[in-house]
């Protein structure tokens, strides 16, 4: 299972980059129909990445959630589902132009990761690691679309202009609604991975939180994702400020997730 899986993770490296290359030509040469084959090819992506990550589980005979080859092409999954949801909710094919580039870069560090299967320690053999690990991944898809978004409002801000944009990206009103939208969900995720986490630890470690650098970095991505809500229901916060703000969670997000494992270990370092 574990041949099939590298098979078929190659093979789903090859569809996001023939993805992501066909939505750049859809910008090109303004063609609708090159856009609508970039979705059918990314949701026959997320298809075999999901098949991918089954063999993997069955293979290595646990879930695949536990070191950051596992981590990472999940984070990539996640991206890849959440942004199909959004395309096809509201009809926005521009998207996988900006989305379908950090697809492929996340799937791409996971590539770079070791896909060696290890035994797992102790801590890790809990029925609590699916619901942890995985509300995780969601989250962290939510804010990576949420990023991407808040990056196309700004961008639409200093676009002149032009007929072809003004069709395929929606005004900036939406596009920031659209992002509240997904912070909304990927802040709720998130709850429920700390949540879980915290359960998690409490039966592992007798103690429900130990102030690790990934809990304290988890923290702080979720208090600057709920300073960004608190300040736009109670502020009534929206727009370019909270577009920056939004981007700045996400940067957050990476720094959790990235630069916690490679310049602060701590009890999180398998994962």
């Amino acid at each position: 299972m574990l041949y099939a899986e590298n098979i078929l993770f190659t093979a789903v490296m090859l569809i996001y980059f023939a993805a992501m290359m066909l939505f750049f030509v859809f910008v090109a040469v303004k063609k609708d129909i090159i856009a609508v084959i970039g979705k059918y090819l990314l949701l026959t992506g997320l298809l075999l990445h999901t098949a991918a990550l089954i063999c993997r589980g069955i293979g290595a005979e646990r879930l695949p959630m536990t070191n950051q080859y596992e981590f990472a092409t999940s984070f990539a999954w996640a991206l890849c589902l959440v942004s199909l949801v959004f395309i096809l909710k509201f009809r926005f094919s521009m998207l996988g132009v900006f989305t379908s580039p950090v697809i492929f870069l996340v799937i791409g560090y996971a590539a770079m990761q070791s896909k060696e299967v290890k035994e797992l320690m102790p801590a890790l053999r809990s029925n609590w690691l699916g619901f942890h690990v995985s509300t995780a991944i969601i989250a962290y898809g939510a804010f990576g679309v949420s990023f991407v978004l808040s990056l196309i409002f700004l961008l639409r801000g200093i676009m002149k202009d032009n007929g072809f944009f003004d069709q395929h990206i929606p005004k900036r009103e939406k596009l920031d609604l659209i992002s509240y939208r997904s912070v909304c969900l990927g802040l709720l995720f998130l709850t429920f991975t700390i949540v879980t986490g915290a359960i998690w630890a409490e039966r592992a470690w007798g103690s429900y939180w130990s102030w690790d650098p990934k809990e304290t970095w988890s923290l702080v991505t979720w208090l600057v994702y709920s300073v960004y809500l608190h300040l736009r229901l109670r502020r009534g916060w929206s727009g370019k400020s909270a577009a920056v703000f939004a981007v700045v969670g996400f940067l957050c997000v990476i720094f959790t997730y990235i630069g916690v494992n490679t310049l602060l270990p701590g009890i999180h370092s398998y994962a």
